[in-house]
């Protein structure tokens, strides 16, 4: 049989479920892989190797990674931890707070930002506003509703049966509150209640049928009545699950005693949930009314006011939002992740978000044609590297979705739509992932290794992970600061090439040449490894691969014999080196021998630890199949 040649143009399908390895009949077979481990896909096609990880600093414990922008200059990475929050600029440690948020608190917290001001709920806590005045000066406060002429503008709610009366003892002054049925509680002290719609606050609690209140309004009489509420949101009954801002309005997405409840602020007045007389500006309050209940886990602002809970995904429509106009439609079926919050992210107008069984990963997409919204699962086609996600944050230059495994993997999706390119790849650290946030550019994540928690950020200018790197005019052997690397084995690129591993000790490394400029860390291997050639039923030969290079100064491939460098042409002359002094663009061509009776056997791999650059932009094989 005559030999064949095979092109592979692009990798732009991401690496593939291993349950997918009889299916060379789908496109994405064509244009997938079997493993892409620590490198990146571009939206047009290559696959290179992953950029380092810069140290930042150590954290006390665990924590979450919040960005806070408040313009293109202003950038801020927020790290919550134990009852604290730890504010960087330009990594650089600026400010400090004590929080409320205890380090069982961090997987459920929400937030949402406006302006100078962040948000943050929490079922169980207290919501609080943090605000930052300057890069240094930063305050939280709770939550505050508008009082107008001593009447607080917050939402109310009955809890108890529709037929429990309160009576009043009187209508003005202080007055003896006398329930039906027990309804009181010693948390509801300072609290207020609402009697015919007007309002009373509770000073003492005597029994759970008997509370003394002072009223703020006249009531309309000292008759028993079922028209009563108490505060939606306190200590006894909960707080807020999330929040957005939606036209104006500030939305507050269900609380732990009312999961599948919404109110919506007084247009223009952010802390104002009136409900007034139903007019166009007033506040907004309903209930997603279903088959089952609808537990809100976020509420997201985009095309419409979308609202995902753990059952269906929902949408909120309105030109604009008032209580007349408001629509509320069920879209799709899929649900959200309960064990913890995992932020819904914009991606070209869709919003992306974390399914409820933890393997998918789901494209909430409004589609014109059928003027409704799809929930397309983006991990189809590579399940096995969803596994649970618990945190997520989209970089928009690099078109680069990263999502935090619980398994301490991070995923690096390449989603560009309008081309159809969702490409899946495997990022993998001496430790574990924690936690990413995007901040401006760069791209933060909290790293666990071995039990110290890590703040590090990808740096395209580095090529190990936890580096520092340091220049000096006067070359010296003796390069300190690496206290974080204390005991390890680090790789060291000196100069512009690696020169092997030093071990720290007290903090420092010892070279045997000096070098002007230094990079040390923990090494780390990147994998691209094709699917296995599709429709082959016979053994296979690969005779040789061509591999089409981009600013590339290593690369080794295995063909069954293990890792081997391609040399690289010196430009202008017959040289050939193991590694290029400087990037190099162009092909490079390996021969190889040897027959592969194993169809699920790739013909090559390339799989190496130099930290060097190195992109593949395609590969060419030719192969000879046995008669």
């Amino acid at each position: 049989m005559p030999n064949q040649s095979t092109v592979k143009t692009n990798f732009t399908s991401g690496e593939i479920s291993p349950g997918l390895l009889g299916r060379g009949d789908l496109r994405a077979y064509e244009n997938g892989a079997m493993r892409l481990r620590n490198v990146v896909v571009a939206s047009t096609g290559g696959a290179s190797r992953r950029p380092g990880l810069a140290f930042i600093d150590s954290a006390d414990g665990p924590g979450r990674l919040v960005a806070f922008e408040f313009n293109t200059e202003q950038v801020y990475l927020l790290l919550f931890a134990d009852l604290r929050m730890e504010v960087y600029q330009d990594g650089v440690w600026v400010a400090g707070l004590d929080t409320p948020w205890s380090e069982a608190h961090l997987s459920q917290m929400s937030w949402t930002q406006s302006a100078d001001t962040l948000l943050v709920t929490h079922p169980d806590v207290q919501p609080r506003k943090i605000t930052r005045s300057s890069h240094v000066d930063w305050t939280i406060a709770t939550w505050s509703f508008t009082t107008a002429e001593t009447l607080l503008r917050q939402p109310y709610h009955k809890f108890a049966a529709p037929e429990v009366t309160m009576t009043p003892s009187a209508a003005t002054g202080s007055i003896t509150l006398t329930a039906s049925a027990s309804v009181f509680d010693a948390l509801h002290v300072g609290q207020r209640f609402r009697i015919g719609e007007k309002q009373v606050e509770i000073t003492a609690v005597a029994s759970a049928t008997s509370a003394s209140a002072t009223t703020k309004e006249d009531l309309a009489g000292a008759e028993a009545t079922e028209d009563w509420e108490e505060p939606a949101f306190s200590a006894l009954r909960g707080w807020p699950v999330c929040t957005c801002f939606h036209q104006d309005r500030l939305v507050i997405g269900g609380s732990r005693d009312l999961p599948n409840r919404l109110w919506l602020s007084k247009s223009s007045e952010l802390w104002n949930f009136d409900l007034g007389e139903g007019l166009d500006d007033e506040s907004i309050e309903f209930t997603l009314l279903s088959d089952q209940v609808n537990a809100i886990r976020a509420v997201f602002s985009g095309r419409h006011l979308q609202v995902l809970t753990s059952g269906a995904e929902w949408m909120v429509t309105g030109t604009p939002l008032t209580p007349s106009k408001i629509q509320v439609h069920r879209q799709t079926r899929v649900g959200s992740m309960t064990s913890r919050q995992v932020p819904p992210r914009d991606v070209d107008g869709a919003t992306i978000f974390a399914g409820r069984t933890g393997f998918d990963l789901r494209e909430f997409l409004y589609t014109d044609i059928e003027q409704a919204y799809t929930s397309n699962d983006l991990a189809m086609l590579a399940q096995h590297l969803c596994q649970n996600p618990v945190d997520m944050d989209y970089e928009p230059a690099t078109r680069l979705l990263y999502v935090a495994m619980e398994d301490g993997t991070l995923a690096a999706i390449t989603n560009y739509r309008i081309e159809q390119v969702t490409a899946w790849t495997l990022l993998e650290t001496a430790g574990a992932f924690r936690s990413v946030a995007v901040v401006g550019d760069d791209v933060y994540v909290l790293v666990l290794r071995d039990g110290v928690h890590l703040i590090e950020c990808f740096d395209p200018e580095l090529a190990t992970d936890s580096a520092l790197k340091g220049e000096s005019e006067t070359p010296g052997t003796i390069w300190n600061g690496l206290d974080h690397l204390e005991g390890k084995s680090v790789a060291v690129v000196a100069d512009g090439l690696p020169i092997g591993t030093s071990v720290v000790e007290s903090g420092s490394i010892l070279l045997d040449h000096p070098a002007s400029l230094v990079e040390a860390g923990l090494a780390f291997e990147h994998e691209i490894q094709p699917l296995p050639p599709s429709g082959v039923v016979k053994p296979v030969r690969l005779i040789s691969a061509s591999f089409r290079l981009q600013d590339t100064q290593a690369l080794r491939v295995d063909t069954g014999k293990g890792p081997e460098p391609v040399p690289f042409k010196r430009l202008g002359g017959e040289a050939v080196l193991d590694a290029a002094p400087q990037p190099f663009t162009g092909e490079v061509k390996l021969r190889a021998l040897g027959w592969k009776r194993d169809r699920a056997v790739p013909l090559w791999t390339v799989r190496q630890s130099d930290p060097l650059p190195s992109t593949v932009l395609s590969v060419t094989t030719e192969t000879k199949v046995s008669d």
